[in-house]
C-alpha cells in the first residue's frame, strides 16, 4: 500500500496537547482509574436554566434548519448587546458574526489574512491553539516572552522591539490563558500608541475570559478604549466560559466589515452556519439575566485561593497569583532535570497519580524565563473544579512530588 501523504500544512501543527490529555484521562476513567481531571478549561456548573428552557423552546418550534452563516438576526443582536453592555464596544450587528466557538473565529480570521512570511505576535505562554493556527495559514509565529514576576504582561516597549514591517497580527488574550494574566486599561492605552506608530498591524483581542477577572477594576480591551483603532481590531467573546456552554459551541466576534465578510466567505466553505439550538440558547444566555455571574466569579475566586496557597506550599513548585480566568501556570523548574526529565514528563507522573495537567510547554513556556528560577517549565492546572476535588488534588500533587 502506497504510505498516505498528508498536506504540508497539517504537518506543520502538532495535536493539541490540552484535549489529549483530557481524552487520555477520560480512557483512564472508563478503565476504573480515579482521576481527577485539571487538564480542560470547563466551568463545572449547570449551563443556567433560562438557557436551556430557551434551547428546549427552539427544539419544539422546530428551528432546525439552516440559518445564514453568520448567524441569526436575533443572534447578531444579542452579540451586538454584549459587546456594548459587558466589553464597552460600540458595535452594529452588520459587524458582528457568530461561529461553532471563539475557536472557529479565530481560525477564519487568521486563514483569511495571513500568506506565508507574514509574521504574528503572540504573547507567551500562549493557548495551545494560536501558534498552530498560524502555521497551518502559512505564517511566522513571534514570541513575545513575558514573565511571572511581571504578571505574565508584556510592555510596550517589549512588543515594539519585536515588530517588523512584516508583522501582520498581534494576538492578545486577556484575561489569559494559560496565565490568568489580566491587562489594565493603562498597558493598553500603552501598547495603542505603539499599534499608532505601525498601521500595518491587526489585532486579536481574544476576551472570552473577560466575566471572570478578580481584580476589581472593570474589564479593559483595546476596541472600546481606543475606538480609531476598532478598524484594525477584532475582538472575539462567547458563551463557553461565562455561560458554561462549553459543548454547545458558539464564540461571537466583531470587527471590521471587510473582514467580518471574510470570516463568513471562509465559513461558508467550511462548516457553514452555527447549530440554530445553540444560537437559540445564546441570544438567552446575553439577553437574560447576568447576576448569577457574580457569584460563579467569587467561587472561582475561593477555589482561585485554595489552590494558589496550596501550589505555592509544595518544595519544588511556585505560582502567581492568577488575576482572571480559572488557571494556574505553575512553574516546576527546580524539579526539571534533577528529579524528573521535562515537564511531559512530570505531566505523566501527576498522571499515574491520579491528576491530570497539562504541560507548560504546550503553552509556550519554554519561551519564558523566570528571575527566581530561570527557564519557566511546569504545568498548567485548571480550578474549574469543585473545591472538594481541588482539595484532594492538591493532595495527589503533594504526594507525586514528594515520591520524586
Amino acid at each position: 500500500m502506497t504510505e498516505p501523504r498528508l498536506s504540508a500544512a497539517l504537518q506543520r501543527i502538532a495535536p493539541s496537547q490540552t484535549t489529549a490529555m483530557t481524552d487520555r484521562a477520560t480512557e483512564l476513567r472508563a478503565q476504573g482509574r480515579d482521576i481527577i481531571s485539571l487538564s480542560v478549561g470547563e466551568p463545572d456548573f449547570d449551563t443556567p436554566a433560562h438557557v436551556v428552557e430557551a434551547m428546549k423552546a427552539a427544539l419544539d418550534a422546530g428551528q432546525t434548519r439552516y440559518t445564514p452563516v453568520g448567524g441569526t438576526a436575533a443572534m447578531k443582536r444579542a452579540a451586538a448587546l454584549h459587546f456594548e453592555r459587558d466589553l464597552g464596544i460600540d458595535t452594529d450587528p452588520s459587524h458582528v458574526t457568530i461561529s461553532a466557538g471563539g475557536k472557529q473565529a479565530i481560525f477564519h480570521a487568521l486563514m483569511a489574512t495571513i500568506d506565508p512570511g507574514d509574521e504574528v505576535v503572540i504573547p507567551a505562554p500562549w493557548w495551545v491553539s494560536y501558534p498552530e493556527i498560524v502555521r497551518f495559514a502559512g505564517g511566522t509565529v513571534v514570541p513575545l516572552p513575558t514573565r511571572p514576576e511581571n504578571g505574565f504582561r508584556f510592555s510596550a516597549a517589549e512588543l515594539e522591539a519585536v515588530i517588523t514591517p512584516r508583522t501582520r497580527w498581534l494576538l492578545m488574550n486577556s484575561p489569559a490563558n494559560p496565565t490568568g494574566a489580566v491587562f489594565t486599561a493603562e498597558d493598553l492605552t500603552a501598547i495603542a500608541e505603539v499599534l499608532d506608530r505601525h498601521p500595518q498591524v491587526l489585532v486579536m483581542s481574544d476576551d472570552i475570559y473577560a466575566p471572570l477577572t478578580y481584580t476589581g477594576a472593570p474589564h479593559a480591551t483595546l476596541a472600546a478604549l481606543r475606538p480609531d483603532l476598532a478598524d484594525r481590531v477584532l475582538t472575539v467573546s462567547g458563551v463557553s466560559k461565562s455561560h458554561a456552554m462549553t459543548g454547545l459551541r458558539i464564540g461571537v466576534a466583531t470587527g471590521p466589515a471587510w473582514l467580518i465578510r471574510a470570516m463568513e466567505k471562509l465559513q461558508s466553505h467550511s462548516s457553514g452556519n452555527p447549530c440554530s439550538i445553540s444560537q437559540a440558547g445564546a441570544v438567552a444566555a446575553f439577553e437574560g439575566p447576568q447576576d448569577f455571574l457574580a457569584d460563579w466569579r467569587e467561587t472561582f475566586r475561593r477555589r482561585r485561593e485554595l489552590v494558589v496557597a496550596r501550589i505555592n506550599a509544595i518544595p519544588g513548585l511556585s505560582t502567581p497569583v492568577p488575576q482572571g480566568a480559572f488557571y494556574c501556570f505553575i512553574d516546576a523548574s527546580p524539579l526539571i532535570g534533577d528529579k524528573v526529565a521535562d515537564d511531559g514528563a512530570l505531566a505523566l507522573h501527576l498522571l499515574e497519580h491520579g491528576v491530570a495537567v497539562v504541560a507548560a510547554s504546550a503553552f509556550g513556556g519554554t519561551h519564558c524565563v523566570s528571575e527566581q528560577t530561570g527557564d519557566l517549565t511546569g504545568f498548567r492546572i485548571s480550578f474549574a473544579a469543585s473545591e472538594a476535588q481541588l482539595t484532594e488534588a492538591m493532595d495527589r500533587i503533594e504526594k507525586a512530588v514528594a515520591a520524586l
